[in-house]
């Protein structure tokens, strides 16, 4: 084995000889020893902030790791980056900064580490963004790592039912049709959030946790340990001395993340049911560390992997529940057994996911969480691309749970989400109509809102299965019905979203993968004629160079 000198494949740099004195005395300052110097310096990057529930709890989880990291033999560091909370900032102007707050997060990563010539990286996130982030930070910085997730959140109780996030969003839907009282919704504001924790369902946030322990990132079983469990610690403390094992094995992310471990992760997350921003992320993170992944891959593995798992939001149960059914070893056990994963690939524990596997229990006998493998809740992936001639880059759709995945229907267009949801919350919405919101993509936006809000109005007031809604903005992993994200090219780049009139007829097919509107090709062309581009609704700030450098939604949504 390695001595611990030598595995300070950056670090030496910064530390060592006379002309690195001053260097020294810093570190001295901040706690370091003549004995830490002949470690490996090790970088805990916490996401750590009182701004949100899925973060709130991270410093103790960031002090584990910092703890396992000195077990394994290396010098830790505790730094911090930013988070912001979707689910306070849906609704509203603040949701444009949601998916930019993942290129901030792994842009201050990346220079920490940089700047401080660290040797290894543990990173950890709770919320949404977080979690991409800190992985396009592993992708970018080279440099062994483990991740950790904070947890998911323990569901509420309200009157003998649990509750989560997406209950209060749907309660204001039933409040604003006179299905519940102010009083019902107050009780379910009320009980909603329990304590720390990312949202509770197969969000976001857990479909993420779920991809990265697939992807061989994270350690096995740690996707779904709750926030406020003694094993959350375990699995923080066990990465700190991981990660200082990669160190001394040579292992890095570039090792670990083919294309085949992507491919992992694109058929668990199938199999749970997992959300749509899972396909945004995956190839965001997929192209930073050089693997060619496209909306095509998702295609391809979503016929052959079917939909098991009966998760919210479009099932009923919540992660803990998928943990003491046995977690996602579990679920990764059964699709490795039915020949639909790659056993070979390498993982953060140094061995491949099929010696993980090995040493995995199978499902609980009796769990009624995941379905069996023959009689699954949908032959195929719920999470299905769309094409067509309003989205020639694509689009994508959650079908999970869904009695009609069809319509066809008239237009009724918006440029933004906020008139969307006054035409919802004031009955301009009939059964039938299909919602367009545009203007609303990663540039158009800027920040591809995340549009939980209309949509759980939408089904609060009973039109989740009547009334279909198509943007170039995202949903959140709370979103269930029929709607249509991702659409691209977007409309701030003359994608033909923005070419749409009310009254056109919208079709949305989620079986055969279809989004088209019933236009003449010498009708389109006159459009366009007429089209001309917005000026951009921010120009300065994060928002403004966000618009500036950001992909298309199809190839991640990236701006480097």
């Amino acid at each position: 084995m390695s001595s611990d000198k030598s595995l300070k494949i950056r670090s030496s740099v910064a530390h060592e000889g006379p002309f690195r004195a001053a260097n020294r005395a810093m570190l001295r300052a901040v706690g370091f020893s003549d004995e830490d110097f002949e470690k490996p310096l090790v970088g805990v990057a916490s996401a750590w902030s009182e701004v949100t529930p899925c973060n709130v709890h991270l410093d103790k989880i960031a002090a584990a790791a910092k703890s396992g990291v000195r077990q394994g033999g290396g010098a830790p560091q505790i730094f911090n980056t930013i988070t912001v909370s979707d689910g306070i900032a849906m609704g509203h102007e603040g949701m444009r900064y949601s998916l930019p707050s993942r290129e901030v997060i792994a842009d201050s990563i990346e220079t920490v580490v940089g700047a401080q010539r660290m040797d290894a990286l543990v990173a950890i996130g709770g919320c949404d963004k977080n979690m991409p982030g800190c992985m396009l930070a592993i992708a970018r910085c080279g440099v062994p790592a483990v991740f950790v997730y904070g947890g998911t959140i323990l569901p509420g109780n309200y009157e003998g039912r649990e509750v989560d996030i997406v209950s209060v969003f749907e309660a204001v839907g039933r409040y604003n049709s006179g299905q519940i009282d102010a009083a019902e919704l107050r009780g379910v504001e009320c009980s909603a959030c329990p304590g720390p924790g990312a949202c509770g369902g197969m969000y976001t946030a857990n479909t993420m946790s779920s991809a990265i322990e697939a992807l061989g990132m994270s350690l096995p079983g740690s996707a779904t340990n709750v926030a406020v469990s003694q094993a959350k610690l375990e699995d923080a403390e066990a990465a700190g001395r991981a990660v200082v094992e990669l160190l001394r094995h040579g292992i890095y992310p570039r090792d670990i993340l083919s294309k085949k471990a992507f491919d992992n992760a694109i058929t668990v997350v199938m199999a749970l049911g997992g959300s749509t921003n899972a396909l945004l992320h995956l190839i965001a993170i997929a192209r930073t560390i050089g693997v060619d992944l496209s909306l095509a891959d998702f295609e391809r593995i979503g016929r052959r992997v079917p939909h098991l798992c009966d998760l919210r939001p479009s099932g009923s149960m919540v992660m803990k529940d998928l943990g003491a059914a046995g977690g996602v070893p579990g679920v990764m056990k059964l699709l490795l057994d039915k020949g639909l994963l790659h056993g070979e690939c390498l993982t953060v524990t140094g061995r491949t996911v099929e010696e993980n596997l090995a040493m995995a229990e199978p499902l609980r006998p009796g769990q009624r969480v995941v379905a069996p493998f023959d009689h699954p809740l949908r032959p195929t992936g719920p999470l299905v691309v769309l094409r067509g001639n309003l989205a020639p880059e694509g689009a994508v759709a959650k079908v999970s749970g869904l009695k009609r995945t069809r319509i066809v229907g008239p237009a009724r267009v918006f440029d933004s989400e906020e008139a969307a949801t006054d035409a919802v919350v004031c009955n301009r919405i009939q059964a039938g109509d299909v919602i367009v919101i545009r203007y609303e993509g990663p540039r158009g936006g800027p920040g591809m809102r995340e549009m939980l809000a209309i949509t759980a109005i939408v089904v609060g007031k009973g039109l989740g299965e009547t009334v279909g809604l198509i943007t170039d903005g995202r949903f959140s992993g709370g979103t269930h019905g029929l709607v249509v994200g991702h659409i691209a090219p977007e409309a701030q780049v003359g994608g033909p979203i923005a070419l749409l009139r009310d009254g056109d007829l919208v079709t949305v097919d989620g079986e055969v993968g279809e989004l088209s509107v019933a236009i003449s090709e010498a009708e389109w062309a006159h459009r366009r004629q007429e089209w001309r581009q917005p000026a951009p609704r921010v120009s300065t700030g994060v928002l403004g160079k966000y618009a500036r450098l950001v992909s298309s939604a199809a190839d991640g949504a990236v701006t480097g």
